[in-house]
């Protein structure tokens, strides 16, 4: 057996690149509304009427969400986890006992089966509790064995994993390194082919679960040879297995109680059959678990949402200041109106993309994207306009606000919890540049040749014809549409309501401006456009608000049409999309006009060293210690801090 290598994994831009690639779900065998909105069409259709739970999917789902919220309300203290920095081992049991851990399971291996509207609906309700049971659930059940499995496993791996995942083991999902993040070109831990195992060798971070897992998804590359195709596999590991170490629990700005690590592998020998699907499948297989995985992000940022609009309420109507409660002071009311719009159109999104996750007719990669980059922004942006509105008590602890006599409001603890949804399952930026390629994905399957500057003239002349009669097709379509006609979306401004059918027109008409706007940026910049990540990620966020006015409108319209607060759902509809539509102009408007060239220039200054002066004045708390961990690999030297809940 060959010996573990030390060498990080050499790789260019562009092959790092082709590794991201070939892991890209490259078809588009469904339907897909936010594909067409980036492409400037407007396929209401898809979305229009929302689609619906089956009756014996609500009644399970509800009868679990019942039995949660008791849980929640008489076994979890938020502010002990806080306090403590670790949720106790009584709660995890208790959420065994409960079922939580196999809330997507199916019945048959002993789960609960539920849809991922309740499965999302729990997360909201539990993460309100504490965000870090949230991450807990979530990251064992969106991203850790249960789902991968699920949609690769084989049915003895499902018949072997899946019992133990329902009801009694942690799972956790190990793809991140200490110099390997959104790069996974780059992967240095190594599976090297022994016999009927593999042996695994190298370093793992932010193993969100680590410290306490069962059972592990792990991601390692496995050696190309002769007759071995090799590249990044995803394998199920036992986490007390031989030669495993998790070396550090991590501690960070918010959810405190999460357990999360690093975790050493060396010499771990892992039998064949726990490969999930083939060797140089694990890429594939993680971002395909991620597309309905990163809705749980999401749905908690709606729960967290909830919970700012009922403090924000209840605060702004107690505190008088200058003769009236603080509500009516129109700075004030204003941030309530945006937690308020938001929250319901982030529900809208959320509950929309999980229906549709549910029914599997569309394809919604490119949603659940979506879902999450818009969530985990608006999320945080909710929480700060919640402190701002508690004043010096938004900023003060609910431990300090108890030790005085007043509510024990945790405002700023949730401002720190929230942040890391910014960079969890994807950063902001690199969800920009994800989606960004899956929008452009029509252009690049027809023109991508005309604008690689490594092919030869003939591959460039094919391209140019058959780029040619998809744009022939194409443009035309983007110069008029339903959302010029003052009559289109009707079913949209019933009696009595406020009228939504005119911010579907300026979605059906914002989506041909995009799609015109990355049309001709693909013209100026070709090879370069990947290169434009202002530009681009300028555009997502553009196709963001569009699918979350969509979103909003649909759901107002099913809420009236149910006779369920149709008239106020109206009222959220109208004014979140007259938000939107203020961000969404200035978003279009900072595309050709913004300062990105000079960023770009005070950024090559900046690293160049032509600004040390101005970071004198000041001096550098910093510990010592190197930027980057060392993660050779090798036996470990530290004392392993795995805990299994029993």
């Amino acid at each position: 057996m060959a010996a573990p290598t030390s060498q990080q994994p050499s790789v260019t831009e562009r092959e790092a690149r082709q590794v991201a690639e070939a892991a890209r779900e490259q078809g588009w065998r469904k339907p897909s509304f936010a594909k067409e909105l980036f492409l400037g069409r407007f396929r209401l259709d898809l979305i229009h009427p929302h689609p619906q739970p089956a009756g014996e999917d609500v009644r399970r789902g509800e009868e679990f969400l019942a039995k949660l919220r008791d849980f929640c309300e008489t076994r979890i203290d938020s502010a002990r986890i806080e306090r403590e920095a670790r949720i106790p081992d009584e709660v995890i049991n208790g959420l065994k006992e409960l079922g939580a851990l196999g809330m997507k399971i199916d019945i048959k291996y002993g789960g609960l089966g539920l849809t991922q509207v309740y499965y999302n609906r729990a997360l909201a309700l539990v993460g309100s509790a504490n965000p870090a049971i949230g991450a807990l659930l979530s990251a064992h059940q969106s991203i850790g064995v249960p789902q991968p499995l699920k949609i690769f496993g084989t049915q003895e791996q499902k018949d072997t994993f899946l019992p133990r995942c329902a009801r009694t083991d942690i799972t956790a999902f190990l793809l991140t390194e200490p110099d390997v993040g959104s790069d996974p070109a780059r992967l240095a831990t190594t599976a090297v082919p022994d016999g009927d195992s593999y042996v695994l060798d190298g370093v793992k971070l932010w193993t969100t679960n680590g410290v306490v897992a069962d059972l592990l998804v792990v991601m390692a590359r496995v050696p190309k040879t002769e007759g071995r195709k090799g590249g990044i596999t995803a394998f199920v590991v036992e986490a007390d297995s031989e030669g495993i170490t998790v070396e550090n629990r991590n501690a960070f700005m918010g959810l405190r109680g999460l357990e999360n690590g690093v975790t050493r592998f060396h010499r771990v020998r892992v039998p064949a059959a726990n490969r999930i699907g083939s060797e140089g499948a694990g890429l594939k297989i993680a971002l395909t678990t991620l597309n309905t995985g990163r809705l749980s992000l999401p749905a908690m940022c709606v729960g967290a949402g909830k919970w700012c609009l009922k403090i924000a309420r209840e605060w702004s109507a107690a505190r008088e200041q200058w003769g009236k409660p603080v509500a009516f002071h129109e700075a004030v009311g204003q941030k309530i109106s945006f937690i308020a719009a938001t929250t319901f159109a982030l529900e809208a999104v959320v509950d929309l993309s999980s229906q549709m996750a549910d029914e599997d007719r569309n394809d919604i990669r490119i949603e659940a994207a979506l879902a999450k980059l818009y969530g985990s922004e608006m999320g945080c942006l909710m929480a700060d306009e919640l402190v701002q509105i508690r004043g010096g008590r938004g900023f003060e602890t609910a431990e300090s606000l108890a030790a005085r006599g007043e509510r024990a409001v945790p405002a700023e603890q949730l401002l720190r919890d929230l942040r890391i949804n910014r960079i969890f399952e994807g950063s902001t930026e690199i969800m920009h540049l994800l989606i960004a390629r899956e929008a452009v994905d029509a252009h690049l399957s027809v023109a991508g040749d005309l604008i690689d500057p490594e092919k030869s003239l003939s591959d460039k002349a094919k391209a140019g014809a058959k780029a040619g009669g998809f744009y022939a097709r194409w443009l035309p379509k983007l110069v008029a549409g339903p959302g010029q006609l003052p009559t289109s979306y009707g079913e949209f401004h019933p009696a009595g309501h406020v009228d939504l059918s005119g911010h579907l027109r300026y979605v059906e008409r914002s989506a041909r401006k995009l799609a015109r706007s990355t049309f001709y940026a693909m013209s100026r910049w070709q090879g370069k456009m990947e290169t434009k990540q202002g530009f681009l990620g300028r555009i997502v966020d553009i196709g963001a608000e569009l699918f979350a006015m969509s979103a909003a409108c649909v759901r107002a319209e099913h809420l009236r049409a149910t006779g369920e607060h149709g008239r106020e759902a109206y009222q959220l509809a109208d004014v979140f999309c007259s938000q939107s539509r203020v961000r969404v102009d200035e978003l279009f408007g900072r595309l050709w006009h913004n300062t990105d060239e000079l960023d770009r220039k005070v950024t090559k200054g900046v690293l160049g060293g032509s600004y040390t002066w101005l970071e004198e004045g000041v001096v550098d708390p910093s510990g010592d210690g190197a930027w980057i961990a060392d993660a050779t690999p090798g036996p470990s030297k530290r004392e392993n801090v795995h805990r299994p809940i029993r």
